[in-house]
């Protein structure tokens, strides 16, 4: 811990370059030594310093060199001049004061700083003097601690000093910055009753060291000639020996005289760096010039210095010298002289002449409480003298127990009332000498006069302890074993003999064992604090009447703050019923609380709930009341009460039970009947009971439900309405006309309205009224679901208006009105056949083809139509003839080219005939060209010429295709198509090729099926010598049907798909036939039979245990045949492989007919899947068996 910097009086220098400030302090011999350490001691404010004062044992830390006087000493005060011009703005909200401790005390130095518009944590320094950051030296005797309240956002910093020493006191200060703010607080540590610290002594005796024996002398030291010579790292060392309190100073009046060491131009000889002078002594101060025309002054701390009886000049040559006459503390200054802009300076000490102890101090004994007074006297009057304790200074503080009282030469220590560790060795030290006697204080037997008592005490009230004992002494007191210490919540108080302790305001904490144990006595006085409360229910938080909601389903979990000492026994109760610690609704009880637990919460939870407060204070009960909602209850189904094209109107009831909770509206859904998929219709709560959903589809059967809504949520939606179906009515029918008129009958005919709608069509209702009414008839009484209608039983001769409706599930369109009476009378229209626009010409149609032609006539009444083909009756076994009343039918399934012909119609009413003719062409693809011949060849050229041929397919030919084949190869080319003459010149072919050529017939059915080649080849030959080719016998290539690879009896799988292969060969290529125990088979859709490239195949799908039996495959040609056979036999798989190697049980009624194994099976050509398949579903059966 370093040792602190007394805050002194400043030091102030104005003058000449460089300037300084030094306000000496005036009192001569009055003050003595005092005022000397003073002088010596005192900086500015911009140069005060602290020294660090190394270990009891003298040594200097190399570590902590960068914290010495000389390293800090340039910087430091400039550093603090420049932080002290920058702006300043408050962040102390709370300052470190000032305080007083005792040597080994602890004490604590807080500030406080808001930080409410702080973005991060303030940086905060403490500092002893201005240079000493107390950062590095944080340890056993220094802490440094910081926090943050994040309620009321402050930052608390700490500096604790522990166990301090009397070096301890001085100046610190306390920085805090944030970014561009700053602020500082200076504080003074004041450290009394000295216990382990070397004694200050006065700078003069850093000049001539004596021994602190009377009378005996040492030879004079020179401390600045130490200081010069020594390294940095002893200056600490070399202060602490020779008792230098004032040793930045020092060491910056050395630093001045070693910067002021140079050669200069004006002085030939300069000032020594330091001058000595015993008090009234005389000093000289000389200076050689080197121009002795330059002017010279001469300064003291920077003030000129005038000729008088004190200071007298004198020149001799170069010489300039200064006298000072009859030195006295006053002189102890800084001096410089100038000439010119240069200046030479030194330091000129005076010294006091030593003061001796002529009575030294006698060994004293008394008790405990009484006055002491330890005497001396010394050589002169008012001198300055220094108290130790155990080698500790005493000061002379008023606030300090110790007392210093001095009556000319004779120096008293007093002490008023003496303690047991004013037991010490006491010394008194002058300049010239010292003197120590022991002093022993020792106790009085102790009595206790008034004991404590114990109490009970209410919460809240005060605790006050008080007891008497016979001596007036400290004493401690203790709870549960605990020291206590006063505090702004606790007051301890000592006057005489009597101690007190008070607590104005108890805590359940209070409660407890004190003690009150008196200083330096063997002895404890106790006594017992009970704390008692009564119980209190603390609602605060409760709503009215102490009504507490929560939802049905929910926990609830309601805790009541309680209070009381000791801590109250706690009861709810349900109306008779206690509520226990368990269960779905339990009691849970806490130190501080009680909790009332509802699990998942019910409606009948409802209801008012007592808790009762038990203790030996009292007792406090309360009625709490649960109310528990819920969801609402769902309405009822709603009813569809009308129904539009595309919506409906809706009606329902709001639910039986609300949940506890106003309904505050209605969500509505809808979705199709055959749908599961709801959708909201509405987003917005429905407050009414009615709603009209829209924009639905016609005829889709829609089904509707309806949600309540209370303030907790939703309900469980309704039942569904019964289905309904928007439907619209159609619109009129259309085309309204007469048909035919009789004399009792009127036949009216219409077409389907324009739009039917969803709702479809049930049919129409005929309505008709006379002319002159307004009384309409229904002529059918039921609907007709026909476009025609004869109103039969009207007179003869009257006149009738006619409408028709069209009715469907949604009820009767809007009429369609004839637009003119109608006369009762039978007209004779003449026959009239309106013949489609195109069987005016040609009727063309191919072979196998269809024929239906709808000829539509006209003619009344009765008209007759007969038919005939060619001049000749039609016969109806081919030709199928339907007529009507307005129309009619020729239908021929098949046309052949023998239908072909000219076919007339004719339609009779009574004497009247219309007739009308209608030609009707079946063609077919043509027959081949005739006879193909190559008529030359030249060169690269061919020329062919061919006759039409005979069939044309009952139509023109249209053109000619034309194919080349190498004779090589036979591979047919087509040279030409769509050609229409019956010779041509075909060009570009291979020299050195033989060609035939064939040609087909078009026409506008396509090519003829066979085509005409011809006989001879064309060869294309080279110029010159014509080789003749060989003539070779074709190989014959035939052969009878051969199976290269018969058949294999094999095993099916019923249900699954078995193949039998075989493969036979056979020139010209052999016909395929398959056949089931020697029987045909034909058009049957459960086989399928393959052949490629002589591989032949018989595919019978998902057999049946009917299918097994003997098959065989038969291959003809015209060379003969051959036939081979093999059996399948079809087996029921009930019981499949679980492993491979496990028989198979393939038999039904729950028996085994024979045991497979898997490898049987798959050699016998049942494919692997299959029986993996088997083996997984069997094994699935076994399973659920199980």
């Amino acid at each position: 811990m370093p040792e602190p910097t007394k805050k002194d009086e400043t030091e102030n220098e104005s003058a000449p370059p460089p300037p300084e400030k030094t306000t000496p302090q005036e009192g001569g011999n009055e003050k003595g030594k005092d005022v000397v350490i003073r002088e010596m001691t005192s900086s500015s404010d911009e140069d005060d310093t602290s020294v660090s004062t190394p270990p009891a044992d003298g040594v200097s830390k190399p570590a902590e060199r960068k914290d010495s006087v000389w390293s800090l000493g340039e910087g430091a005060p400039e550093e603090s001049e420049k932080r002290d011009d920058t702006q300043r703005s408050t962040l102390f909200i709370e300052k470190p004061q000032s305080g007083t401790v005792s040597v080994g005390g602890n004490i604590t130095f807080i500030a406080k700083v808001e930080a409410k518009d702080l973005l991060r944590k303030p940086n905060v320094k403490w500092f002893k003097g201005k240079w000493m950051d107390l950062a590095s030296k944080a340890g056993k005797h220094l802490q440094l601690k910081e926090s943050f309240e994040r309620h009321t956002k402050i930052h608390t910093f700490e500096m604790q000093i522990i166990k301090a020493k009397e070096n301890y006191a001085g100046n610190y200060r306390c920085e805090v910055s944030y970014k561009d703010k700053f602020d500082s607080c200076s504080f003074d540590l004041e450290v009394t009753e000295s216990s382990q610290a070397a004694p200050s002594i006065d700078i003069r005796s850093a000049f001539k060291r004596r021994e602190i024996k009377q009378q005996e002398e040492e030879p004079e030291v020179d401390v600045w000639e130490l200081l010069k010579n020594a390294n940095p790292s002893e200056y600490e060392k070399i202060a602490f020996q020779y008792g230098i309190t004032d040793l930045r100073g020092m060491l910056k009046r050395l630093k001045r005289m070693r910067r002021e060491v140079k050669k200069s131009a004006a002085f030939a000889k300069g000032l020594d760096p330091a001058y000595q002078v015993d008090k009234g002594g005389k000093v000289r101060f000389m200076v050689e010039l080197a121009d002795p025309t330059v002017e010279l002054k001469w300064y003291k701390n920077g003030q000129e210095i005038r000729p008088s009886a004190k200071y007298i000049f004198e020149h001799k040559g170069n010489q300039r010298i200064l006298f000072i006459n009859n030195c006295t503390m006053t002189d102890d200054a800084r001096y410089y002289v100038t000439a010119g802009d240069e200046k030479c300076s030194t330091e000129l000490f005076v010294r006091d002449p030593p003061i001796l102890v002529t009575k030294g101090l006698e060994d004293t004994s008394t008790y405990v409480g009484e006055r002491v007074e330890l005497s001396c006297e010394v050589s002169e009057d008012d001198a300055n003298v220094k108290w130790f304790r155990n080698g500790v200074e005493l000061s002379n503080d008023p606030k300090s127990r110790y007392r210093i009282k001095v009556e000319g030469k004779k120096h008293t220590l007093i002490i008023e009332e003496a303690a047991k560790n004013d037991t010490a060795t006491y010394s008194v030290m002058t300049t010239g000498g010292q003197s120590e006697a022991k002093l022993s204080v020792d106790l009085r037997p102790l009595k206790i006069s008034l004991a404590l008592e114990d109490q009970t005490v209410r919460l809240g009230q005060e605790i006050h302890l008080k007891c008497e004992i016979s001596e007036n002494v400290e004493g401690k007191w203790y709870k549960n074993g605990q020291l206590i210490e006063a505090s702004d919540r606790v007051k301890l108080y000592h006057k005489g003999r009597i101690h007190r302790f008070i607590i104005p305001v108890s805590a359940v904490d209070d409660e407890g064992e004190y003690m009150f144990v008196p200083d330096a006595y063997n002895i404890n006085i106790p006594c017992k604090v009970h704390i008692v409360d009564p119980p209190k229910l603390h609602l605060d938080g409760l709503g009215e009447n102490n009504t507490v909601t929560v939802v049905a389903g929910n926990k609830l979990r309601l805790e009541i703050p309680i209070s009381g000492e000791p801590p109250p026994k706690v009861f709810w109760s349900r109306g008779d019923k206690m509520v226990t610690d368990s269960g779905r609704i339990r009691a849970e009880t806490y130190p501080d609380s009680s909790c009332l637990v509802i699990d998942a919460a019910e409606r009948d939870d409802s209801g008012p709930f007592r808790i009762t407060l038990k203790n030996e204070a009292g007792e406090d009960t309360a009625l709490i009341n649960i109310k528990v909602v819920d969801v609402p209850d769902p309405p009822q189904a709603p009813n569809v009460t009308e129904v539009g094209e595309d919506w409906c109107i809706m009606t329902w009831e709001p639910p039986a039970n609300d949940g506890g909770s106003p309904i505050l509206g209605y969500f509505i859904e809808r979705k199709k009947k055959q749908s599961s998929r709801w959708m909201r219709l509405n987003f917005e709560l429905c407050k009414e009971t009615t709603f009209e959903p829209k924009k639905m589809i016609e005829g889709v059967a829609y089904e509707v439900r309806v949600f309540a809504v209370n303030a907790i949520g939703m309900s469980k939606p309704s039942m569904p309405s019964k289905s309904f179906v928007p439907l619209a009515v159609t619109s009129p029918p259309t085309l309204l006309a007469v048909d035919t008129v009789t004399d009792t009958t009127v036949t009216m005919k219409w077409r389907p309205p324009d739009q039917i709608g969803a709702a479809g069509l049930d049919g129409y209702v005929v309505e008709y009224c006379f002319e002159g009414t307004d009384e309409w008839i229904v002529a059918n009484p039921e609907l007709t679901d026909k476009t025609k209608f004869t109103i039969s039983g009207l007179p003869t001769g009257s006149k009738i208006l006619v409408r028709v409706k069209a009715v469907n599930a949604a009820g009767e369109s809007e009429p369609k009105y004839y637009p003119q009476p109608i006369l009762v009378k039978e007209v004779i229209e003449p026959p009239k056949i309106r013949l489609p626009r195109h069987l005016k010409q040609t009727y063309t149609r191919r072979v196998g083809e269809t024929v239906n032609l709808v000829i539509p006539f006209q003619g009344k009444p009765r008209a007759k139509v007969s038919w005939e083909k060619n001049g000749s009756p039609i016969d109806k076994n081919e030709i199928n003839i339907r007529n009507t009343e307005n129309d009619t039918i020729i239908f021929i399934r098949k046309a052949e080219r023998g239908h072909s012909g000219e076919y007339d119609m004719k339609v009779e009413v009574e004497n009247l005939v219309d007739k009308a003719t209608i030609d009707i062409q079946i063609v077919d693809r043509p027959g081949p060209p005739e006879v193909v011949t190559i008529e030359d060849v030249w060169g690269e050229n061919v020329n062919l010429s061919w006759k039409p041929p005979k069939d044309d397919g009952n139509a023109a030919i249209t053109g000619y295709t034309i194919q080349k084949a190498d004779k090589k190869s036979m591979e047919w080319f087509t040279v030409i198509e769509h050609y229409h003459r019956t010779s041509a010149t075909i060009n570009e072919l291979v020299i050195g090729n033989e060609y035939y050529f064939r040609i087909f017939a078009e026409n506008m059915c396509g090519l003829s099926e066979d085509a005409t080649m011809t006989k001879e080849s064309a060869l294309i030959a080279k110029d010159g010598k014509v080789y003749k080719y060989p003539v070779y016998d074709d190989f014959d290539f035939s052969e009878r049907p051969l199976f290269t690879q018969p058949l294999v009896n094999t095993f099916a799988v019923a249900g699954y798909n078995a193949t039998l292969n075989c493969s036979v060969r056979g020139n010209p290529k052999p016909k395929i036939t398959w056949m089931k125990n020697k029987v045909l088979i034909m058009n049957d859709p459960r086989y399928r039979m393959f052949s490629n490239q002589g591989v032949c195949t018989l595919e019978i799908r998902k057999p049946s245990p009917y299918d097994g039996g003997t098959y065989s495959c038969r291959a003809v040609n015209e060379l003969g045949e051959a036939e081979v056979e093999c059996k399948l036999e079809v087996r029921v798989i009930y019981h499949g492989v679980i492993n491979p190697g496990e028989p198979l049980s393939l038999a039904g009624d729950n028996q085994l007919h024979s045991g497979l194994s898997f490898f049987r099976l798959l050699m016998d050509g049942v494919p692997p899947h299959i029986i993996d398949s088997y083996m997984r579903e069997v094994q699935g059966d076994k399973t659920e068996g199980k």
